[in-house]
């Protein structure tokens, strides 16, 4: 990646703690185990000037973060100001922004967490070590349509999330909107150990399962999870009880390959082939996983099954969906179809000349559904 020879850095603001004034809004539910007075007082301000700005040395050919952060990889992080974003990795709150020139730099929300630590997370967090650029012109030479999408959206990246987060919020996201997924996912943060707040968000480290397996079916029906409450607590149940510990074992999914992965994921309650291959991909390395879903079937039919126009999607058609996609693009395949997914979205089609867009979007909010999620509505 391209080094940056800036750094930039912000001059800490002096408040005196007996003129500081307390905030008037209130705090969400707290976690199972309350934070400290003094965990209240290192956190208690939400001025990012506070804090300084540091270069990640990286440019936005490799990383654009509205291209990453809110295309439906993840639900935790907060758009908290021009071109930046914030939220957790691991238990580092950090926040990320676009400098003028494109460059992205980076903020700990910290006194005392260690920097090279919270880097060393975000680096893996974003799969820095995968260079975009070059991938970029490997699937632009042999795909048209990629290489003049990738000159509107360059810089969209898949991430490397926590395996056990990115499940629990996949769970949520089953034939569903994205503003009540975040709302969802929201609620099962704030169960974590809080953190601190940057603009108007409160950020939380994400439960561990034994703090989840504390939350009763009864009380995410509650919290408007529906059907999807069951399977979240029949999820962390199984879990449970995997020897050596269902963390554990998600992270031990890495190791394998990806028909395995898929196989052991969907015996956990509500994982289909769909939510599955969003794991995988997503978390688990496996970054030739295709999430098959009415977008990516739509894409399939027009630029690589054309031959399947008029079809209806079976778990059968998934399958030669995602083939197709592997042998166009490689053990990369889940990257491109990233790319090519976001061009579906109607927040990026405002970036595209119309003779790109596939077709026009109908509901622009929904997660359009795979076919594992047919039939799933009646429970509602």
């Amino acid at each position: 990646m391209n080094s940056l020879n800036l750094r930039v850095r912000v001059r800490p603001v002096q408040v005196p703690m007996m003129k500081r004034k307390r905030s008037s809004k209130p705090l969400p539910p707290p976690p199972s185990t309350p934070p400290t007075l003094e965990i209240q007082i290192r956190h208690s301000t939400n001025n990012t000037n506070a804090f300084d700005w540091v270069p990640l040395n990286v440019n936005r050919k490799q990383l654009s973060l509205p291209l990453t952060f809110p295309t439906g990889q993840t639900f935790r992080w907060k758009n908290t100001g021009p071109l930046q974003y914030t939220g957790v990795v691991g238990s580092h709150l950090l926040s990320l922004k676009h400098l003028q020139n494109g460059d992205v730099c980076y903020c700990l929300h910290s006194h005392t967490d260690s920097h090279a630590d919270a880097r060393t997370a975000l680096l893996d967090f974003l799969n820095a070590d995968i260079c975009l650029s070059d991938m970029w012109k490997d699937f632009s030479d042999s795909d048209a349509r990629f290489a003049e999408l990738a000159c509107h959206l360059g810089g969209a990246r898949v991430l490397r999330q926590d395996p056990f987060e990115c499940l629990i919020q996949f769970l949520c996201s089953s034939n569903n909107n994205i503003g009540r997924i975040t709302k969802m996912v929201d609620f099962v943060s704030s169960l974590g150990n809080y953190l601190g707040q940057v603009e108007d968000f409160h950020f939380h480290e994400f439960p561990t399962l034994d703090q989840l397996s504390l939350v009763s079916e009864q009380q995410l029906r509650n919290a408007g999870f529906g059907y999807r409450a069951k399977y979240i607590i029949g999820t962390v149940n199984a879990l449970q009880s995997k020897p050596g510990g269902g963390e554990e074992w998600l992270h031990s999914l890495r190791k394998l390959d990806l028909q395995d992965v898929i196989g052991a994921l969907s015996t956990l309650p509500g994982v289909g082939p769909k939510v599955a291959a969003c794991i995988a991909l997503f978390s688990l390395d496996q970054h030739h996983a295709i999430p098959v879903d009415t977008h990516v079937w739509r894409i399939a039919k027009n630029y690589l099954l054309p031959e399947l126009a008029g079809s209806q999607l079976t778990p059968k058609l998934c399958n030669r969906v995602a083939e197709a996609f592997e042998t166009k693009y490689g053990k990369y395949a889940g990257w491109a179809q990233t790319l090519l997914f976001i061009a579906e979205l109607p927040s990026q089609k405002a970036l595209l000349p119309s003779h790109l867009w596939t077709t026009k979007q109908h509901n622009p909010a929904k997660i359009e559904a795979s076919e594992e999620d047919v039939g799933k509505k009646k429970q509602l």
